[in-house]
């Protein structure tokens, strides 16, 4: 049966490879991405049944805009894949104060998906895009954006988004599932190239285990836990998510912010 599956960051890297995959399974992709001229270049590559959404997922008003769009035009979404992500930037400081790893990694996939839950059945899917890399979430810096180096920034960003996928998972025992995903360390996306100055991995790698959380039968039954795809297989994430303190501490700080922002 056909789905329809949305993908922040569609445009290039894993989530462009990810789109075509899923769209040669004859599922409805709607593609996000910050560019009208990247929507529709990734529209023609992706092919099938697709439909562009232009948000800056920096800006609250775009993450709200974004969802209340979708929302306009379907009355459910199948799959939601949170792929968009940024590691270095000129302007590290979003307008609203945060640092800008931490609202489009973190902040944005949150407010994105508590607005987009009621589109979505007990069989649907959220598949959040963590990484290898990740590191204790220093609050104050969560909070008010000071600033850090981009490492470190998209490391605490990595494991916020993990521990919120497990506490979301918790909330919604008969389900969305919600999994977190390690694609893949180092892979060929832009990202990659201009953070590390490397040429990266196959995309396929990454792309084909997205999928697969999207739609196989090995991950119907996952919610709550982190698929390292470095090591093949479901297993522990950073030693902080088994910590209930520092994980409630964590969820709360996402939870004050993005309140913040959305009653700004």
């Amino acid at each position: 049966m056909s789905k329809t599956i949305l993908i922040t960051g569609a445009t290039d890297g894993i989530g462009l490879e990810t789109a075509k995959l899923l769209a040669q399974e004859g599922h409805t992709i709607l593609v996000h991405g910050r560019s009208a001229a990247k929507i529709e270049a990734a529209r023609t590559a992706i092919g099938g049944n697709t439909q562009g959404y232009l948000a800056d997922l920096s800006l609250t008003a775009d993450v709200i805009r974004l969802a209340s769009e979708i929302t306009g035009d379907h009355a459910r979404i199948d799959v939601l894949i949170n792929n968009a992500g940024v590691f270095k930037a000129s302007q590290t400081v979003t307008a609203d104060g945060l640092d800008l790893r931490f609202m489009v990694n973190t902040i944005a996939p949150y407010i994105l998906t508590e607005r987009l839950l009621p589109l979505m059945g007990t069989d649907g899917r959220i598949i959040n895009l963590s990484s290898a890399a990740q590191a204790p979430v220093d609050l104050a810096a969560f909070k008010d954006g000071i600033a850090m180096d981009a490492s470190n920034a998209y490391a605490q960003s990595k494991l916020a988004i993990t521990m919120w996928s497990q506490d979301l998972a918790s909330k919604l025992p008969q389900g969305p599932i919600v999994v977190a995903v390690n694609p893949g360390s180092l892979l060929a996306s832009n990202m990659v190239k201009e953070g590390y100055g490397i040429v990266g991995n196959d995309l396929a790698i990454g792309a084909t285990i997205v999928y697969r959380a999207a739609l196989d039968a090995d991950f119907a039954d996952v919610s709550g836990r982190y698929y390292d795809n470095d090591a093949g297989d479901f297993g522990p994430t950073h030693p902080d998510a088994l910590d209930p303190t520092k994980v409630s501490a964590v969820i709360q700080a996402i939870e004050v912010v993005s309140s913040n922002l959305l009653n700004t």
